[in-house]
């Protein structure tokens, strides 16, 4: 039986394990979820020693709320993934401006390279511009 390749990043937040005081993680799934998002949410040059990596999803978020956007918005969130995360196979991506909240709302499913029996991986989230 072949064993699965196993993945670990911090957690976010950086609290402390209550028993150990070590730094918690996160694994498998979970940590393939916060690395995309956090590579969609990185804007070139804010990471040091790496000027390219992340995308220009903040500037898009200050255009027009409309489906022309959320397209761009889209292609974007595609062209990072396909770049960055080689880890991850998009299957499928939905934006959709949300009017109510001046927002778009994300949905995206992909498969994790190397894992062909388990289902896809879901992550939705709202990408919304900060004053």
């Amino acid at each position: 039986m072949p064993s699965q390749q196993s993945f670990k990043d911090l957690k976010v937040t950086f609290k402390p394990h209550p028993v150990t005081g070590d730094l918690m993680v996160t694994k498998d799934d979970a940590a393939i979820k916060q690395a995309v998002i956090n590579l969609i949410m990185t804007e070139p040059g804010e990471r040091p020693f790496e000027p390219n990596l992340g995308s220009s999803i903040s500037g898009l978020l200050f255009e027009a709320l409309d489906y022309a956007t959320a397209a761009s918005v889209d292609n974007e969130i595609r062209r990072t993934l396909d770049r960055y995360e080689p880890r991850i196979i998009v299957e499928g991506l939905d934006v959709e401006p949300s009017f109510e909240d001046n927002a778009f709302n994300v949905h995206l499913s992909f498969r994790i390279i190397g894992r062909q029996d388990s289902p896809p991986v879901d992550v939705n989230f709202l990408l919304q511009r900060t004053q």
